[in-house]
């Protein structure tokens, strides 16, 4: 397979995962925030945070209120994070590269973009913002099927699945740093009533709450709940199990050995971190959220230097930039 080819279908399955995640993310504040009272310190900066998106969204906003961020996130076509740019960067990255997969791909995505893009034209308004959410997750899901069901195993396929399980644990881990910088003890008396419910938010945000209660059989607790996303090997969305499956797949591709072998290090930074520690430490838990972003910057940079070239025709947020922008806004909070 070509460099080039191997390259856009990486990006196309980042993208689509991107969208994907952004939508949950989207959905699951929203219902929290009908269910929280307004006193709490939450809102909706934290998903700006979440993206690690701070510095475009200031450069365009001045405040974080609902109404900006749902069009940051969903519509603004200057923002290269929000669902419709995410969207856009999957089609354009698998238009000159649909030779290579099933037409009833190409023909989803592209079905995808127009209906998010005829929804942003229009405005996300609030009593739509649930239905137009809701069908973007199940439309990247459904795409996600086709792929599984459809494309043939070898390098195309393994690609797209690189690009979807580094996408998916770096959101895992945003999700986790910036979500639970809320619910671990800093303002207990405020919090405590309502920390099982946003540790309920943060499993569904990664539509892990029923695998949660079914495995773990315990009530929703910060300790538990770390422990699941973090290390769970059976759990699709968990961090572990996507690095389990990126070192999988890279044993079908040739030169595979730095790649993997990097993979590998940041796999057993996670499989033998101290949760305690983490759930009772918010600066640990930062810092080591910290440690893993730079470890799939590490994967991606390796990742490009084995099987990509280096080519600006299409637009593309690499790891390194997005990981830039979370450093940045991480430098922020060091001394709060």
């Amino acid at each position: 397979m070509l460099s080039r080819v191997a390259e856009n279908l990486y990006w196309m399955a980042r993208y689509i995962e991107r969208a994907e995640d952004t939508a949950r993310l989207l959905s699951v504040n929203s219902h929290l925030m009908l269910d929280l009272p307004g006193r709490l310190p939450l809102g909706w900066a934290p998903l700006i945070e979440m993206t690690g998106s701070l510095e475009a969204f200031t450069a365009r906003h001045k405040d974080f209120d609902e109404r900006n961020v749902v069009h940051f996130l969903c519509a603004d076509t200057d923002n290269d994070i929000s669902i419709i740019s995410a969207l856009a960067s999957a089609r354009e990255n698998l238009r000159t590269t649909r030779d290579v997969v099933p037409r009833e791909i190409w023909e989803e995505v592209n079905q995808l973009y127009l209906s998010v893009a005829d929804h942003a034209e229009n405005g996300v308004s609030p009593r739509r913002r649930d239905s137009f959410l809701k069908s973007v997750i199940r439309s990247c899901q459904a795409l996600t099927g086709l792929i599984e069901g459809t494309l043939s195993h070898g390098p195309a396929r393994t690609f797209i699945e690189l690009g979807r399980q580094l996408e998916r644990a770096d959101m895992t881990t945003r999700i986790v740093d910036v979500r639970s910088a809320s619910l671990l003890p800093q303002n207990p008396e405020e919090l405590l009533p309502f920390e099982n419910l946003q540790w309920m938010s943060v499993l569904k945000s990664l539509t892990a709450y029923q695998m949660y209660r079914q495995q773990v059989r315990l009530r929703v607790r910060g300790p538990d709940v770390l422990r699941f996303l973090l290390q769970d090997p059976n759990l699709p969305r968990s961090i572990a199990c996507s690095l389990e499956t990126l070192g999988h797949e890279l044993t079908l591709l040739p030169r595979q050995d730095r790649p993997a072998a990097t993979v590998s290090l940041v796999r057993a930074d996670v499989v033998d971190a101290d949760i305690q520690a983490l759930a009772h430490s918010p600066s640990k838990l930062h810092l080591f959220i910290d440690e893993l972003q730079i470890g799939f910057a590490a994967i991606h940079d390796t990742l490009s230097a084995t099987y990509f070239v280096n080519d600006d025709s299409v637009p593309r947020v690499t790891q390194t930039q997005s990981q830039s922008q979370s450093q940045s806004h991480a430098g922020d909070n060091d001394n709060d």
